[in-house]
């Protein structure tokens, strides 16, 4: 079936009580057993079953399955955010002394969180993944995994996906993939080479900016029996599934880092309509980065689907459609700020993946914390704004930014 009908009726088709197209929010933490050996089976791994709400929720279950249908993955672990998923993952598989290379075009907290490991022994080299030979010059004896995002936030680089997945699959590399900005709507890691995919759940695939989730999806096309660092109480099965409970055990439970049964239907019913949202998003975005692009005070427009931006023919050849997110350098003439306050329609705020189109100033906020220096090296401009673009009618976005830039 196509994308939005298989997701749409996957709820259903799993036997829900009553004939209900949902699935129904379990609240309960706790799940009783009739018999006790059927209990020790559970937590041994010998049975499938619920043992305690911090690890496994039907609710979750349920959305873990449709994420597998987005990805095309062999398993999803859910997560209370994205932040928890790969600092839950990156923790289960690396170990003091190793080092993995990250792309250096981040999301502000995940650059954050890769430094706070490097102070925790974990060596990290960051470098621009929008050519795959950076990658490897960076590889070293001790090198596990390699991580980059489709599309980066805010300046919208994109990775040498292909080149990397490549690279990766040579040199016996996991390959961890961040596909929040492109979502498995428009694009799907696995056809890179991706052996680890993460979602903010929060962002488009929820859609509605009304729940916090993450998600880890494991791909069966890696030799993770090769993995040091798996306990040997979970190799029982095949080697994917040893990834699996690494994760789940060492990440999920360990963290507690848990998705909530209420936030897994929100997002669960918000990504029903994943695909009707991409798609009107993706269009708004595109004009309003070529209206944008042809205006006297505008600096410079960063997206992937202008002809001027680097990388436009990878993400044209790699992606449906561009996305939702692009930025902008305003001209030294304007103050950032006041021309934010200006607007009305477009709403000043830090999320992104909303129905509603946001902007935020970057430097100010979100990479505040890097400092000048760091900012300089990822090219991220005192002026630089970006937007999220949502669902309203673009005529009406066109407004009020031609209203706001004066």
């Amino acid at each position: 079936m196509g994308f939005t009908s298989d997701i749409l009726h996957s709820n259903r088709k799993g036997k829900v009580r009553h004939g209900s197209v949902h699935k129904p929010v379990h609240h309960s933490v706790s799940f009783s057993f009739d018999d006790a050996r059927e209990l020790a089976y559970v937590f041994q791994g010998k049975k499938s079953g619920y043992s305690y709400g911090r690890q496994v929720n039907p609710t979750v279950t349920a959305l873990q399955e449709k994420i597998d249908l987005m990805e095309k993955s062999y398993e999803t672990i859910a997560f209370g955010t994205g932040m928890a998923a790969i600092g839950s993952t990156i923790f289960s598989l690396l170990r003091p002394g190793d080092h993995f290379i990250s792309s250096s075009f981040l999301f502000g907290n995940t650059n954050s969180l890769f430094q706070s490991f490097m102070s925790h022994g974990i060596e990290t080299s960051f470098v621009d993944a929008t050519c795959a030979e950076n990658v490897r010059a960076e590889i070293k004896q001790n090198t596990k995994l390699v991580f980059v995002e489709t599309i980066a936030n805010p300046r919208t680089q994109i990775s040498d996906l292909e080149g990397i997945g490549e690279l990766c699959k040579s040199k016996g590399l996991i390959y961890f993939v961040d596909n929040t900005l492109t979502t498995p709507y428009l694009y799907s890691p696995i056809t890179s080479g991706a052996n680890l995919v993460i979602n903010s759940l929060t962002k488009y695939i929820g859609g509605h900016a009304n729940a916090l989730g993450g998600a880890v999806s494991v791909f069966d096309n890696f030799e993770w029996r090769n993995l040091s660092c798996i306990d040997d109480r979970y190799k029982q099965g095949a080697p994917v599934n040893w990834i699996v409970k690494q994760i789940k055990k060492k990440g999920l439970r360990d963290f507690g880092a848990s998705l909530g049964p209420e936030a897994a239907h929100l997002i669960s019913v918000g990504s029903d309509t994943l695909a009707l949202r991409m798609d009107r998003i993706s269009s708004n975005a595109r004009a309003l980065a070529n209206y944008l692009d042809g205006h006297s005070l505008v600096e410079r427009v960063h997206y992937p689907g202008l002809v001027s931006h680097p990388q436009h023919k990878r993400a044209k050849k790699l992606f449906s459609a561009f996305g939702g997110i692009f930025s902008i350098e305003i001209k030294d003439q304007i103050d950032c700020f006041d021309f934010i306050n200006r607007l009305d329609l477009i709403a000043c705020a830090s999320n992104l993946g909303d129905t509603r189109t946001l902007c935020i100033p970057v430097a100010h906020s979100i990479y505040h914390e890097m400092g000048p220096s760091r900012r300089k090296e990822m090219g991220i401009a005192d002026s630089l704004i970006r937007f999220s673009v949502g669902i309203e009618e673009f005529d009406d976005l066109r407004l009020d930014l031609e209203r706001s830039l004066i």
